[in-house]
């Protein structure tokens, strides 16, 4: 029985973690049509989204841009927040 619990943990655990991905992609994506004038933020939809994704994924890229220094306009900081979460899909949480 424990270990039906401690699956189920490990299960949600790591679907978190790959939303996360999905959302730091999402972000990623969305904050280039901002920039591109592509996706116009006075829209109350396009707000709307791009700030529930930036409400997701500022806790983890926040810290890593402390970090990591800028590189003349370009924020590598998903990128590594990616590598980091694969990582620790790959080798520290085990596959069930």
């Amino acid at each position: 029985m424990d270990m039906d619990i401690l699956g189920f943990i490990i299960f949600i655990v790591r679907k978190i973690l790959e939303f996360l991905i999905w959302a730091i992609i999402i972000n990623a994506i969305m904050s280039w049509l901002v920039a591109f004038d592509v996706i116009n933020l006075r829209n109350r939809l396009a707000h709307n989204v791009a700030r529930f994704f930036e409400a997701i994924t500022d806790p983890v890229l926040r810290p890593l841009r402390r970090i990591i220094p800028n590189l003349g306009g370009v924020d590598i900081t998903p990128l590594i927040a990616i590598l980091i979460i694969q990582g620790l899909l790959i080798y520290i949480i085990p596959q069930r």
